[in-house]
């Protein structure tokens, strides 16, 4: 019988939506061995990541820990835990993933308000007030980082109008989460998720996420079952919180290590150092762009520093371009979706790929294929 040949893919700089590059110290942290996911040494390392993702989410609720499984998931815990069979939930839509919103609050049995932006413009804060007339929904629901189209939503005004109506504000950081500010204290944010393989530059595989106490309380008084053992939080949050850890499932011990690393070089760095550093590569990227001809599909007060969204020029050809970057430069960006399919071009700029470097890098090979 024949023997698959050892793993030795070829070395890739990642500038695509995700996944980004990993700092060596990440990988390095993976390889520590096992021990036990009710050892007191890794109960220890669990409450290093709560209290370091505390600080990056800029928060001092409790219920925050990183759920055992990728951004979709954290994406399902939220709302599978709030939601029940007969409420509404207000999802604002404007990108493949208020898309994908509305699809977990219809398998929650929740009906669906939604509040739409054409591709690439944020949402209006006025169209989700009028939303709001004549509606009770249990939580409103928005993406702060579109990754299908690069768009920045400001989410101050929405909390506030969220909150005036009674709703929990539910937000995806995603893509935002280690390369903007998120404040999830100070916005009003009562429940949100996020992934490592983005800004926080850690392999996939988890999502953190925090609930307000507001939340906590809300889900404390359902009247049914959650409909996802897995993911069911009155379970989860015994073994990730509470004076006696109580087992729920085997924690993915390497991957937490990993977040564990990668969280520790983002303080190491400093979060104003980062988010300016994302900034500063967004616009060295943007200026070597519109040199050689490129658009940039959102306005430029709603566009993301790490998830440059461009329109491909005329006479490009989207998924040649691409080929060669990879197989010719070893660089990947992505392609666009939904209604961007073929005609948009993702860059990242995420974490560890955030750098000049890499933005030379990228436009030097885009000027030999023009």
């Amino acid at each position: 019988m024949s023997v698959q040949r050892e793993l030795n893919p070829t070395a890739r700089y990642l500038m695509g939506p995700g996944p980004s590059d990993v700092h060596p110290r990440v990988l390095k942290a993976m390889a520590t061995p096992l021990i036990g996911h009710l050892d007191p040494q890794f109960i220890e390392i669990m409450d290093g990541v709560m209290d370091m993702l505390r600080r990056l989410f800029r928060t001092k609720n409790q219920l925050t820990f990183a759920v055992s499984a990728t951004g979709s998931a954290g994406m399902e815990t939220c709302f599978v835990n709030l939601l029940e069979p007969g409420d509404e939930a207000l999802v604002c839509v404007n990108g493949v993933f208020g898309n994908r919103m509305c699809d977990i609050v219809e398998r929650c049995g929740a009906k669906v308000i939604r509040v739409d932006a054409p591709w690439g413009e944020p949402i209006d804060p006025v169209n989700v007030k009028r939303a709001l007339r004549g509606s009770r929904p249990k939580l409103v629901a928005i993406v702060h980082a579109e990754t299908s189209t690069g768009v920045h939503q400001p989410l101050e005004e929405i909390s506030k109008i969220t909150h005036e109506k009674g709703a929990l504000f539910l937000v995806d950081t995603v893509t935002s989460l280690g390369g903007i500010d998120v404040r999830v204290d100070d916005w009003g944010i009562d429940v949100v998720y996020s992934g490592t393989q983005k800004c926080i530059s850690a392999p996939p595989g988890l999502s953190p996420v925090s609930f307000s106490p507001r939340a906590v309380a809300l889900m404390d008084k359902r009247k049914t079952k959650v409909q996802s053992w897995y993911l069911d939080l009155s379970m989860v949050r015994k073994y990730w919180s509470g004076a006696k850890r109580v087992y729920h499932h085997t924690a993915p011990i390497s991957m937490i290590y990993a977040l564990y690393e990668a969280l520790r070089l983002i303080l190491e760095e400093g979060l104003e150092r980062r988010f300016e550093r994302h900034r500063r590569n967004h616009e060295l990227l943007r200026d070597g762009l519109e040199e050689m001809g490129f658009e940039f599909i959102p306005a430029p007060e709603y566009r993301l520093p790490m998830l440059n969204a461009v329109k491909i020029p005329s006479g490009l050809d989207d998924t040649q371009v691409r080929s060669r970057l990879l197989n010719e430069y070893n660089i990947e960006i992505g392609g666009g979706l939904g209604d961007f399919a073929g005609k948009a071009w993702r860059i990242g700029l995420m974490g560890y790929s955030s750098t000049e470097n890499h933005v030379n890098m990228l436009l030097a090979a885009l000027r030999r294929m023009k």
